[in-house]
């Protein structure tokens, strides 16, 4: 039976809106991990097949397949093939899910996957508003509008309405918000993340050059009483920024191989991917697809909640996990151990990879066996992953 292995997987530490990374053109920070990626297993970048890499923002500095444009920044041969794909923020974790299928079948025996999002340079939402305010239309059809009368399809509003539905409080969002903070701290006075970050030489505004290396969005002195404080996203609602994933700039990246790739490289794999799948759900709450995706994807691979030791659903909003938590009756103490986009940021198209990157280094830090992550994306959809640890 054939199998699809992950032989290396990096990611460059989160850059805060208008931070240290906003500096970097997109299409250069991919092709910094895609580089790292192929040195870390000795690859020789011309073996590798082609590069999927996902990106929501494609337009500006993000458009014209971003994915190739990585391909060239990285100085790799350009007999390399690249695409770009979209499935808003699950994107890097679709382009996982096709770099599996193409080794599964045989028809390629090395892909990188990943994703990059400067959201600093191409703000979130760009593609939505800036062509309407053009003249040149909106993604919501008439088809669509008929279908969904009167509605407004919005991932602030579902991430209400699931806290809303089960039954979470401000309050409790906040404590969740500020753990996600406690838990990124420590994992970074740890140096959990250090194998898994490649660092960024950044040219600062008095022309001094340091090393980005360290996640920028972590508040290593959050309080309670500071989040609380924090204006609500909406009025009478219950998330506030800092109950919401953090504006990013990143990427991430992963190296799957087949059999033949293997031995092709001559590495011994990291992990072995389990399951893939991905699923629809309701497009007016949106966020809450990760809940059936999940139960889905444990029916399907065998396995049940106990079997997983680390999970990572990725904190777009705080009532997102902690939905996922409670209709799973899943153990908090597995979930995203070293923190989440609360603290770590959500650079959208590369999120999925990110998180991978490191569930799969806290598996092999912690001798666990399988880990499992999804991520809540526009449109109601989610992936789900499981890898097990080699």
């Amino acid at each position: 039976m054939a199998e699809a292995y992950i032989v290396a997987a990096a990611r460059t530490a989160g850059g805060r809106r208008a931070g240290r990374l906003s500096g970097w053109h997109p299409a250069d920070l991919a092709g910094e991990v895609l580089k790292a990626l192929v040195e870390r297993c000795d690859a020789d970048p011309a073996m590798i097949d082609d590069v999927i890499f996902g990106c929501v923002g494609q337009l500006g500095e993000q458009s014209t397949n971003i994915a190739r444009n990585a391909v060239l920044a990285a100085g790799f041969p350009e007999s390399v093939p690249a695409t770009t794909i979209d499935r808003q923020c699950g994107s890097s974790q679709q382009a996982l899910h096709f770099a599996v299928q193409a080794v599964l079948s045989g028809t390629q025996d090395m892909v990188i996957a990943g994703g990059v999002e400067s959201m600093s340079r191409v703000p979130m939402g760009m593609g939505q508003w800036l062509p309407e305010k053009a003249g040149y239309g909106q993604y919501i059809s008439p088809a669509i509008q008929r279908r969904y009368p009167g509605v407004v399809f919005s991932q602030f509003d579902g991430a209400e309405a699931i806290a809303r539905k089960y039954g979470f409080k401000k309050e409790q969002m906040d404590n969740y918000a500020l753990q996600s903070h406690l838990k990124a701290a420590v994992a970074t006075r740890e140096g959990r993340f250090e194998e898994e970050i490649v660092p960024i030489l950044v040219t600062q505004e008095d022309g001094t050059q340091v090393w980005h290396h360290q996640d920028e969005g972590i508040r290593f002195d959050a309080s309670l009483e500071g989040i609380a404080g924090v204006k609500l996203l909406t009025e009478g609602g219950r998330i506030s920024a800092a109950s919401a994933s953090q504006i990013c700039d990143g990427a991430s990246a992963v190296l799957v191989v087949n059999e033949r790739g293997l031995k092709e490289l001559g590495v011994a794999p990291l992990a072995r991917i389990e399951h893939i799948s991905v699923m629809g759900h309701d497009p007016v709450i949106m966020l809450e697809a990760p809940i059936p995706a999940t139960r889905r994807a444990l029916r399907r691979s065998g396995l049940s909640m106990d079997d997983i030791d680390l999970y990572e659903v990725n904190e777009a909003f705080a009532s997102v996990p902690m939905a996922w938590l409670k209709a799973l009756e899943a153990d908090p103490q597995r979930l995203n151990v070293n923190g989440g986009a609360i603290a770590l940021g959500h650079p959208l198209g590369g999120t999925g990879t990110k998180l991978l990157t490191t569930l799969l280094h806290s598996l092999r830090r912690e001798s666990k066996r399988y880990g499992l992550q999804t991520v809540c994306e526009g449109g109601g959809m989610a992936n789900v992953t499981i890898i097990e640890r080699l």
